[in-house]
């Protein structure tokens, strides 16, 4: 029995922003169920178990991957704070590293583990491969961009806003970057949400409010699989709470139910809840909540349809992970950048060796395009001729690739997302909904905490059906 002033809440979709919103909303005492359409938690953030692979790994039967190489930084500060919520010590779950964008030459940008400013000032003094003129353009374009609180205007992409650096600063920093926060296209992404990401990466505060003080520019790389990382842990914590875990429980049909709303599952059974949150992929959303409306009383379908024409508008880009295997293959760094050009699709590299498994590394291909037998090759051939000296005599194969064709939603100039209200009691959650950050696991969990908060607003509704 629910506490007078408590509602009963369902999250459908066990990501890392139904997660974030399960958590906060079982923090603020209501009853709690979180249901997953997979066996697996943690959405597109997830562990995969490996394919048999090649001496001498085979000694290492229980190897485990995730579903893509994630890469996590020091400001990503609601996702660390969530993750200490639920009984996780941070410092002990990253391999934490001072920004490091230089290639296997040590050609660009490393910032050293000093405090802001000093930080970028010293890296880019020490940068290689820049001249004295690029450098001094980086930092005048730096300062007109914080003069002007990094804003832009709606329609800029970030080839717009960085058309006035030198084509080295381009190529070996605001390229990589851009593609890797936002996963698009320089000449298509959007210059407002990059400036958000400099700022809060480069320009943020000095460590964060919590237990663990990572600089926000801190890249951190996950000790452990991505499903340990949090989406398991998260789940005994709501558990051990009395919520509800629903792991392979399909939504088919959200119902207005007199100011309740019935999930409907593919059996036709209907539970109530007083409120949902919906914390699937947009697109798989947009196809429940489609299916909805035939049956929706006019005023409730005004509502979906509002939302829907918002969600129609989304266009998504792809993420590939090529995971490689050389016996004494081992990067002079955790993770260095690569030189992506046509022909050479990674642009990063991780030595997993640095966390736990030598000779396997994980090469990142964002706004991937082509099939994975041609990327694979590619990779392979890129490996082999910039990581030459890394393979230490050994050649390199590929031991298993991961394409998750919708990873994110493209990040493009003046994009109008969907907003987090699809109707009153029934609410969206997810990377897509929250519009200062791109598709980023920060974004996710501040998207689900926005969600928990709205929670809080809700009163009774009155329509008639």
């Amino acid at each position: 029995m629910l506490k007078s002033g408590y509602k009963n809440i369902a999250v459908v979709g066990a990501g890392w922003a139904g997660i974030a919103a399960a958590v906060d909303v079982c923090r603020n005492g209501h009853q709690v169920t979180l249901m997953e359409a997979s066996r697996i938690l943690g959405g597109r953030a997830r562990a995969l178990p490996a394919r048999p692979h090649p001496e001498p790994m085979a000694q290492d039967a229980s190897l485990t991957l995730d579903n893509g190489q994630h890469i996590l930084l020091g400001g990503y500060a609601q996702t660390l704070r969530l993750m200490e919520a639920v009984g996780i010590d941070t410092a002990a779950a990253f391999l934490r590293l001072p920004l490091d964008l230089r290639d296997a030459q040590g050609l660009g940008l490393a910032l050293p583990a000093f405090d802001r400013p000093w930080n970028l000032l010293a890296g880019l003094a020490m940068a290689r491969g820049w001249t004295l003129g690029d450098k001094r353009a980086l930092l005048d374009q730096m300062r007109d961009w914080r003069k002007k609180g990094f804003l832009c205007a709606p329609g800029r992409s970030v080839s717009d806003i960085c058309s006035a650096l030198p084509p080295v600063i381009r190529r070996s920093l605001m390229d990589p970057l851009c593609v890797s926060a936002l996963n698009t296209l320089p000449f298509k992404a959007s210059g407002q949400v990059f400036l958000r990401v400099l700022h809060d990466a480069l320009m943020g505060e000095n460590g964060r409010r919590s237990k663990q003080a990572f600089a926000s520019s801190d890249v951190l790389l996950p000790q452990r699989d991505l499903s340990q990382l949090l989406p398991d842990r998260a789940a005994r914590w709501l558990e051990q709470r009395g919520a509800r875990v629903l792991r392979q429980h399909r939504v088919e049909r959200v119902a207005w139910n007199a100011g309740r709303w019935d999930l409907v599952n593919a059996h036709s059974e209907r539970n109530t809840f007083d409120a949902v949150i919906w914390a699937t992929a947009p697109e798989h959303a947009l196809q429940t909540i489609r299916h909805s409306a035939a049956e929706a009383p006019p005023n409730v379908a005004a509502h979906y349809a509002r939302w829907c024409a918002a969600a129609e508008k989304l266009r998504y880009e792809s993420i590939a992970t090529v995971y490689t295997y050389a016996t004494h293959a081992a990067l002079p760094r955790p993770m260095l950048r690569l030189n992506h050009a046509h022909g050479a699709p990674a642009q990063f590299v991780v030595d997993r060796g640095a966390i736990g498994t030598p000779g396997l590394w994980a090469f990142v291909l964002s706004a991937a395009r082509g099939e994975k037998s041609l990327l694979e090759f590619q990779v392979l051939n890129q490996a082999r001729t910039e990581l030459a000296d890394f393979l230490g005599g050994s050649d390199i194969a590929v031991l298993q690739t991961v394409i998750e064709k919708r990873a994110t939603f493209a990040c493009t100039a003046g994009l109008k997302r969907p907003g987090p209200r699809i109707a009153p009691g029934l609410l969206a959650c997810g990377d897509y909904t929250y519009a200062p950050y791109p598709a980023t696991l920060e974004g996710a969990v501040r998207s689900g905490q926005m969600a928990a908060m709205a929670v809080e607003d809700l009163g009774g509704f009155k329509w008639k059906d």
